[in-house]
C-alpha cells in the first residue's frame, strides 16, 4: 500500500471515533437529577409522578398523557422529538394542543434534564444508538 492510501484510511478511522464520541456526547446532555425536579414541578401534574400518564390534572384531560415508562413506546422516540415537544408543545409537533410548550420557562439545558430523566423511565431501559 502506498503512503497516501494508508493515510486516508488513518485519517477516515480518526474522523470515525471522533464522530462516534460527539454523538455519544450528543446522547447525553442532561442530567436526570436536575430533570426530575423540573418534571416533578411542570409535569408529573400530568403524566405522573413516575410518568405513567396518571397525575391528577391529566384524569380530566380528554387526551391521556403519555405513558413515559413505556419502553416499546418512548424509546423508539428520538432526543430531539423528546425536546422539542417539552420546548414547543404538543401542538409544535401535531400532537394534543393540551400539552403545553415550555421553552420560555425552562432553558435548553432545563429540557436535556428533563428529556434525560424521562429516558431513565422507560422499561424496558432506554439505550442511545451505539451503546
Amino acid at each position: 500500500m502506498n503512503r497516501q492510501r494508508v493515510f486516508c484510511y488513518a485519517a477516515a478511522f480518526l474522523f470515525l471515533i471522533v464522530m462516534a464520541a460527539l454523538l455519544s456526547f450528543a446522547a447525553e446532555k442532561g442530567d436526570p437529577k436536575a430533570g426530575k425536579a423540573k418534571y416533578d414541578a411542570l409535569c408529573a401534574s400530568c403524566h405522573g409522578m413516575k410518568g405513567k400518564g396518571d397525575g391528577p390534572a391529566g384524569a380530566a384531560l380528554p387526551v391521556k398523557a403519555q405513558d413515559q415508562t413505556d419502553g416499546k413506546r418512548m424509546n423508539a422516540l428520538a432526543d430531539e422529538y423528546l425536546f422539542d415537544i417539552i420546548g414547543k408543545g404538543g401542538a409544535g409537533k401535531g400532537k394534543s394542543p393540551l400539552m403545553p410548550a415550555w421553552a420560555g420557562k425552562l432553558s435548553d439545558q432545563d429540557i436535556w434534564n428533563v428529556v434525560a430523566y424521562i429516558r431513565s423511565l422507560a422499561v424496558p431501559p432506554y439505550k442511545a444508538a451505539g451503546k
